[in-house]
């Protein structure tokens, strides 16, 4: 199984705050953010993780990365991850950016919200994280905000992707076409 998520913002104590989440302090929040990824991403699934992992000396964020029980963990870099390089080793890819097919599925994965990308006129889909749910959903473009902020800290399974895109009424735009 596939999962996916973004914006954990570990050890930020600011985030609490700037984010309205429910949490009396990081200790509590980064716990329930292991556990519910613990809870749904098993040791073989894959978790893709779409940037901001979190604020924290190296070693701090090792140890954070080392509480999660999936082994297939693939890293998109986002904003805040001045340091996430260094833990890089614990990821089976580290990129700015990528495109990965999933069960016939063309993905565009990347920290930030796209307006296009590629394939978006085919069918492709959009992940992303960094708004934190603040972005108004468009109804008519395959795309979603995997934050933890959408979906109660918890990962989204593929599965809630695609029924979450079956939702929408997909328009694409055609700039191949003649006119």
């Amino acid at each position: 199984m596939e999962y996916f998520t973004a914006d954990w913002h570990a050890y930020h104590a600011n985030i609490i705050k700037y984010c309205n989440r429910p949490f009396k302090d990081v200790t509590e929040m980064n716990n329930v953010i292991i556990s519910r990824l613990n809870e749904r991403a098993k040791r073989n699934d894959r978790l893709f993780v779409l940037g901001d992992l979190g604020f924290a000396p190296v070693c701090v964020l090792k140890l954070f990365l080392n509480q999660i029980n999936c082994q297939n963990i693939y890293f998109i870099k986002g904003n805040h991850d001045k340091r996430t390089h260094f833990v890089a080793d614990r990821f089976i890819w580290y990129k700015d950016y990528e495109v990965v097919k999933i069960r016939d599925k063309i993905v565009v994965l990347f920290h930030y919200a796209l307006r296009t990308w590629d394939r978006a006129h085919y069918g492709s889909l959009h992940l992303f994280g960094h708004s934190h749910g603040t972005l108004v959903d468009n109804p008519n473009a395959l795309s979603m905000d995997v934050g933890v902020d959408t979906n109660n800290f918890y990962p989204y399974s593929f599965d809630d992707i695609l029924e979450r895109m079956s939702k929408k009424i997909f328009k694409p735009i055609d700039h191949h076409e003649k006119k």
